[in-house]
């Protein structure tokens, strides 16, 4: 076995020329062979997110899903303990699940029959014997993400054995995570079994670009906008009528690539937030029967149907939008799948969750097609070899514009870019790393 390094052939220095303080160099989005660094240095040698506790429920219940371009098998065993499995036969190479989810005590390679127990350990090879006395299964499991753990039910896992804590990691953006979460009566957030997938022909960091960034929906999301204007100028996120640079809302640099946009002012300030909730085709009637039942309380327990009005960006792959989880899924480095799972939660009648589920068709339906159209284009601007810089400069240096805490929280206008100058630092401080791994091809 040869030890290399993530970053081989790395140039000390490479990175600060092409991460600047108001400007990245367009090849971070194009060169492929950037993205294979990044699926080795950021995309499982930092906290990545997995899945979430609630779709592993029961004992020897299964998830398959990735891990950067790394196909994975997340379980709970039979005695309730979480594992991320590589989904790679130890063989051949095969994938041993091909099932999306399912409840399994054990995985069986459909290639030549290797069998694995749901904890990665190999129990079964057909005819043993032809492998001679030494062959010894305890070698031979799958492979282990070495280290896994749990943020109120959100799974991260991590092959650096040596990296920070989880909630180091989070750091505040963990607070947020427990206000998205602590919005059900119970603190219970159930994901749905359904989900739904959109693949642009981008880079993955367009759509983390896009996370934090209120400069764009005036422009790119005029049409759904525009359907709440017929209600007057106070309607979603208070984009009409004014300059969001004047408004209520605000965004954070959490620290370790993490972002977040707060539209909560905007919706406390009208009095609640279901008062400013686009209209819905069918939804008015439903609202009339649940006004109804519920009586005094109708505002706040629909308050929990709609969305949170947070836009909370975990780094590398996480973002909770209003009450959905969307995860980043690089495929390429000009293609990505982006994955939207429905949530429910506790304490609440079942109609408010009938409404929730409503409410997330929203978005995804008629705001995201939007953005996947941008992503697009951009990657093919990005292909022009002429024109080197991607401009990451609103609101830098204008004083008194962007602030920041004594936990180096830093907080500035909805459309400023401070969130890409904190996100792409931390970027570039992983990719500069030399984190040693193990490799059975050529160094």
């Amino acid at each position: 076995m040869a030890l290399t390094s993530p970053v081989p052939g790395a140039v000390e220095g490479r990175w600060d020329r092409l991460v600047r303080d108001d400007r990245v160099h367009r090849s971070l989005y194009t060169d492929p062979g950037v993205f294979d660094l990044e699926m080795a240095s950021v995309f499982g040698w930092t906290w990545t997110y997995l899945g979430h506790e609630s779709e592993l429920a029961n004992r020897n219940d299964f998830k398959t899903a990735y891990l950067g371009r790394r196909p994975i098998i997340l379980t709970r065993d039979g005695e309730g303990r979480l594992h991320a499995l590589l989904n790679r036969c130890r063989h051949r190479g095969a994938t041993v699940c091909r099932e999306e989810r399912g409840n399994s005590k054990a995985f069986t390679c459909p290639y030549h029959g290797w069998t694995y127990r749901n904890t990665g350990r190999l129990t079964g090879v057909p005819w043993p014997g032809a492998y001679g006395p030494d062959f010894d299964k305890a070698e031979y499991g799958l492979v282990e993400v070495p280290r896994i753990d749990v943020h109120r039910g959100f799974i991260f896992g991590t092959f650096d054995r040596d990296a920070e804590s989880l909630a180091d990691y989070l750091g505040p953006a963990a607070e947020l995570i427990d206000q998205w979460i602590d919005r059900s009566p119970t603190g219970e957030v159930v994901v749905r079994s359904g989900a739904l997938r959109l693949t642009y022909r981008g880079n993955w960091k367009l759509a983390y670009d896009n996370a934090a960034d209120g400069y764009h929906p005036s422009f790119s999301h005029r049409s759904l906008l525009a359907v709440a204007e017929r209600l007057g100028e106070s309607k979603d996120m208070q984009y009409f009528g004014a300059s969001p640079d004047d408004g209520l809302m605000y965004q954070l640099y959490l620290g370790h690539g993490h972002t977040f946009i707060d539209q909560r002012p905007n919706y406390t300030s009208a009095g609640s937030y279901w008062s400013q909730q686009r209209p819905q085709p069918g939804r008015e009637a439903y609202e009339e029967l649940l006004r109804g039942r519920l009586g005094e309380d109708a505002d706040r327990i629909l308050d929990l149907a709609i969305g949170s009005q947070m836009n909370l960006n975990i780094f590398p792959n996480l973002l909770l939008i209003g009450n959905q989880i969307q995860v980043i899924e690089p495929i390429a480095v000009d293609r990505t799948q982006l994955t939207w799972y429905s949530t429910t939660i506790g304490g609440v009648p079942d109609e408010i969750d009938h409404l929730r589920m409503r409410t997330q068709e929203d978005f995804p339906s008629f705001g995201e097609p939007d953005d996947h159209a941008n992503f697009e284009e951009c990657q093919r601007g990005l292909g022009i070899p002429e024109v080197d810089w991607v401009m990451i400069n609103r609101g830098l240096g204008i004083p008194g514009r962007i602030t920041s805490d004594e936990r180096g929280v830093v907080r500035g206008p909805v459309t400023d870019e401070l969130q890409l100058r904190g996100y792409w630092s931390e970027w570039k401080r992983l990719m500069a790393r030399r984190l040693p791994f193990e490799s059975e091809g050529p160094a």
